[in-house]
């Protein structure tokens, strides 16, 4: 007797656990998962991905002799400035401050690898970094377009999809090594003013 109370109050034990148990699992997902990317994420790392872009693109004018490498990095320029101006804007429109603009860590190393490179592997170093920026910044903007809880942003993430893709395509088809006679110095400024002091 005392084997079958033991073994129906198990039952019931184990009963119970299951139910609490789904039931928890039920409510996870709307307590856990917000609605979409917060806009104020999505409005940093978009800042951070462009001053990357912006400055990687300065630096390879300055450092690449290779005229699609410096075509590229002028549209580069060009085209994330005016996305800088249009996230700023819509932000606004959608009562977000934008945060004061600052590179992300990640950002921040990328732009430093391409600063280390040496005069010959520029090229290759620009076409990797730009790969890998574009594929980050894609996804960014295809989530947020997707995903994000304040219009005007949505639309401006939506309207840089198609601009981040071309970016892409077009920094697979780089070369890797600069087609001009001589590659560009490393900057030596710093170097310069040291002999000079």
């Amino acid at each position: 007797m005392k084997a079958l109370l033991l073994a129906a109050s198990a039952a019931l034990l184990a009963t119970a656990c299951s139910s609490t148990s789904e039931d928890e699992t039920a409510a996870a997902p709307s307590e856990a998962a917000p609605a979409g990317m917060p806009a104020m994420e999505y409005v940093a790392t978009a800042a951070s991905s462009d001053m990357f872009e912006i400055q990687s693109g300065q630096l390879a004018l300055q450092r690449s002799c290779d005229p699609t490498v410096r075509q590229f990095a002028q549209m580069l320029v060009d085209d994330h400035t005016r996305t800088t101006a249009q996230i700023t804007q819509a932000a606004q429109t959608d009562g977000v401050t934008p945060p004061p603009p600052q590179m992300m860590p990640r950002h921040m190393e990328m732009l430093q690898r391409l600063q280390a490179a040496a005069p010959g592997g520029f090229e290759s170093a620009f076409r990797n970094e730009q790969i890998m920026a574009h594929q980050e910044a894609l996804t960014l903007h295809q989530t947020f377009s997707q995903d994000g809880d304040r219009p005007a942003l949505r639309t401006v993430a939506s309207q840089a999809v198609p601009v981040i893709q071309m970016h892409l395509n077009q920094a697979q088809s780089l070369p890797s090594t600069a087609a001009c006679a001589t590659p560009a110095p490393a900057p030596t400024t710093d170097r310069r003013r040291g002999e000079r002091g």
